[in-house]
């Protein structure tokens, strides 16, 4: 099964959705989903999690950044 991203972003935005994409986080997003889908087991993901939870780590800081500037 594959997840497929929504092709259009309209005003009916999912608010996490924005939030990822605003962040470049989105496709990491969506690979967790689909590895969580295909192996039914979110244990066997751990590479995709990695990279997605790396991915959030490095905008909060870039934020953090911009708010102590």
């Amino acid at each position: 099964m594959t997840i497929k991203p929504r092709e259009k972003f309209d005003n009916d935005d999912d608010p996490v959705e924005s939030m990822l994409k605003k962040a470049g986080c989105l496709e990491l997003h969506y690979k967790v989903q689909e590895c969580i889908a295909t192996t039914k087991d979110w244990r066997k993901c751990q590479s995709e999690v990695n990279d997605f939870k790396d991915c959030i780590t490095k905008h909060k800081q870039e934020e953090m950044a911009k708010l102590n500037r």
